[in-house]
């Protein structure tokens, strides 16, 4: 028996290998290896540290925010104002320090404000019943429109000493990135062993059951969306810090690029199902095939295309793995 135990141990761990690289995870990791080694091939200067470092220090925020925008997808929502908001957010933090308010609450107001506005958002979908897309459409309409009208898009410098958030380097790694690593890992545990976040996946997933179940969607839905704000308020803090003056406007694409991150990390479009850690390595992923595209002298423009296979891929293969789960699955 006890040979029989220790050939089972062996086996055992085969097997979680497997899952993990069966696993949309384990895809996408493997996905990152073999683009560094195939374009590090083709030019050496794609995997240096430098650009390495840029890769990730560069794309952060976006991972950050996509944790939470994984997180109303998962409960059977979206967000496509969340571009805007981070664009809005970024400009109060740096309007806020530039006026003399302390820079601790200049990077505490945007978070608050970013909680309050989605929490708002949820608490209109849940009791108005509109749709998330509908209203989230809106949404990024009036905070594109109000920002650029109240700005004019001007940049914002003169920043005081010790706002840049994004510049800090404890134990010689830059902030931004444990925020991100940090913030995945405590969101990936709260989704996983939390009565919230398995209530995200439970009203994603069939919002009938869920209420049988005790659950309230509406507050459920209300809940994610303020989370998934404190998650954009963060992002768009590390947003605004990171460089020496602010833009005040609303960067390029970039909802779709946080909601491809979250898709393509295989959080289900339908709702239900994915994970934070998946939405944070396809944001890795992304960020790696844009600057891949530069080192290997493509068009920049290609970047949107792929894009747009990457998430039709994504939501095609799901689609497939839901149907030979069954209806209801």
């Amino acid at each position: 028996m006890a040979s029989a135990a220790a050939a089972a141990v062996p086996s055992g761990r085969r097997s979680g290998v497997f899952r993990l690289a069966a696993s949309q995870e384990g895809v996408l990791l493997l996905a990152i290896v073999l683009l560094l080694l195939a374009v590090g091939a083709l030019n050496p200067r794609f995997v240096a540290h430098r650009n390495l470092d840029s890769i990730l220090l560069g794309n952060a925020y976006i991972a950050i925010a996509a944790i939470g925008m994984s997180m109303v997808i998962i409960a059977g929502h979206i967000d496509i104002s969340v571009g805007s908001l981070i664009g809005v957010l970024a400009t109060i933090s740096g309007s806020l320090a530039v006026a003399g308010v302390p820079v601790a609450l200049s990077w505490l107001i945007p978070v608050l404000i970013g909680i309050a506005v989605t929490a708002a958002m949820g608490a209109v979908v849940a009791y108005l019943r509109i749709p998330s897309i509908v209203l989230t459409l809106g949404m990024m309409s009036v905070l594109q429109g109000g920002l650029i009208s109240v700005t004019n898009g001007a940049w914002i410098s003169n920043l005081p000493p010790g706002f840049q958030l994004g510049q800090l380097t404890p134990l010689g790694l830059p902030m931004p990135i444990w925020f991100m690593v940090l913030l995945t890992a405590a969101a990936g545990f709260w989704m996983r062993y939390s009565g919230t976040g398995r209530a995200f996946y439970a009203v994603g997933g069939n919002a009938e059951a869920a209420v049988l179940s005790g659950i309230s969607p509406r507050l459920t839905t209300v809940i994610v969306f303020a989370v998934h704000g404190l998650f954009v308020g963060i992002a768009a803090v590390l947003f605004a810090t990171q460089l020496s003056v602010i833009q005040s406007t609303v960067p390029a694409n970039l909802a779709l690029t946080i909601i491809t991150a979250s898709v393509v990390g295989g959080v289900s479009i339908l709702g239900g199902s994915g994970t934070v850690l998946g939405s944070t390595l396809a944001a890795i992923l992304i960020a790696g095939i844009g600057s891949a595209l530069i080192f290997v002298d493509v068009s920049p423009y290609w970047f949107r295309a792929v894009q747009g296979a990457l998430i039709l891929i994504t939501v095609l293969a799901d689609l497939a793995r839901r149907r030979r789960r069954g209806p209801g699955r």
